[in-house]
């Protein structure tokens, strides 16, 4: 058998013996190598990938030690064991860092505790950088966890890493979707079932408004407004700011962006409004202090704990599935 398996990066800083140690069980993993297989000699390996003997012969050391590989004299080495288990090292790119995304993190990272090591980056929706982290940390990782957002021409760049080793979060980039297991918002069926369920206190109100500036909010929540209050029959609008907004008593104001919910709130104590009687606010995303602000600020969000934890579960156990996690509208006295 040719080295074919065999990936070494030359720019990579893991040391090509560690390289070559992957290169085996990635062979495992993906059944190009079974149990019984003859493996390429330590001549054939150094001569084919330009390798120093001493390199391969420490790799195969290592990989004999482990009980994965065994050698018979007079002919070579062969695959003795396909059960193994592997230390799990995650890359983990998240778009930013906020509240809710926080408690995802710490969800995840204690289901995993012992069993992975988690390394976490940030692209803040800059495309660039989403760019080069991901090509500086090829081969580097057993799993690559990444929240693609809106980025449009990304597949190219996902591709790069080995499809098995990759995983969504968050969103399901079209780019993406029908290559890549995940776990995943649905951003227009949720904002559209919260509204729904929230019917009879939005009755009480005139008019339902969205604050939505567009850049890195789903479009998917827009498109969920706009159905609930178009099959609904009720008036609404969408603004792309607050600024200049006159607040008029007998609206409801949706806002995704926290800072606009700060401004709703500081403006209806400003006018003596009393929310939840003379002006409703829908903030995205709960916060342990969205509970105490106000009296409490009525959200949807969706359950960014059994995120974490259901991520944990499918990257552990090696689930190749799309899950759609659950969301709901939290009542509280601001609507």
């Amino acid at each position: 058998m040719e080295p074919d398996f065999i990936k070494i990066e030359e720019k990579s800083n893991i040391p090509k013996y560690k390289q070559l140690i992957q290169s085996v069980y990635h062979a495992i993993e993906s059944k190009a190598l079974k149990k019984g297989d003859k493996i390429p000699s330590i001549n054939s390996i150094s001569k084919e990938r330009s390798l120093s003997r001493d390199t391969v012969l420490t790799a195969f050391n290592e990989l004999r030690a482990r009980g994965i590989i065994a050698s018979t004299p007079g002919k070579g080495y062969y695959v003795k064991s396909t059960e193994f288990e592997r230390e799990q090292k995650i890359f983990l790119l998240f778009d930013e860092l906020n509240p809710f995304k926080e408690a995802l993190y710490n969800s995840f990272l204690e289901s995993v505790k012992d069993k992975a090591s988690v390394d976490i980056y940030f692209h803040y929706f800059n495309l660039r950088v989403f760019r080069n982290l991901i090509l500086e940390n090829l081969n580097k990782y057993t799993t690559y966890i990444i929240m693609p957002v809106f980025f449009e021409g990304i597949k190219p760049i996902v591709q790069q890493i080995e499809n098995a080793r990759v995983y969504l979060l968050d969103q399901l980039n079209p780019e993406l979707a029908d290559s890549y297991p995940g776990i995943y918002q649905n951003f227009e069926k949720d904002v559209y079932h919260a509204l729904n369920s929230g019917l009879d206190r939005l009755k009480r109100y005139n008019k339902l408004i969205m604050v939505h500036p567009g850049g890195k909010e789903p479009q998917g929540q827009l498109k969920g407004f706009k159905r609930f209050c178009e099959e609904n029959h009720f008036p609404y609008k969408t603004i792309a700011s607050l600024k200049n907004k006159n607040i008029k008593e007998g609206e409801v104001y949706i806002v995704p962006d926290d800072l606009d919910l700060v401004r709703l709130v500081k403006e209806s104590k400003r006018k003596h409004f009393r929310l939840g009687k003379n002006m409703g606010i829908i903030s995205y995303n709960d916060t342990p202090l969205k509970e105490v602000v106000a009296d409490g600020i009525t959200t949807i969000s969706t359950d960014f704990q059994y995120m974490g934890k259901a991520l944990a579960d499918m990257v552990l156990n090696k689930k190749k599935i799309q899950l759609e996690n659950p969301s709901s509208l939290i009542i509280r006295n601001s609507l």
